[in-house]
């Protein structure tokens, strides 16, 4: 049997934490931040999980992760 292929998107913008969870960036902080308010921001800032409903999904993407 071939090997499966991990979609290349996939693994640049996910990682998998140690417990199994998945890493995601957060969305919405790369333009048009002028009309953003500075609470909006910052809590814009670091990482958080993949939703659980979207874990699936994002596993199938990468099946060696």
């Amino acid at each position: 049997m071939p090997k499966m292929k991990t979609k290349s998107s996939a693994k640049k913008r996910f990682s998998v934490r140690a417990g199994g969870s998945i890493k995601r960036g957060q969305a919405f902080k790369r333009h048009i931040l002028t009309k953003k308010t500075t609470k909006n921001k910052r809590h814009l800032r670091g990482s958080t999980a993949v939703n659980e409903r979207d874990a699936a999904s994002v596993r199938a993407m990468m099946p060696y992760a």
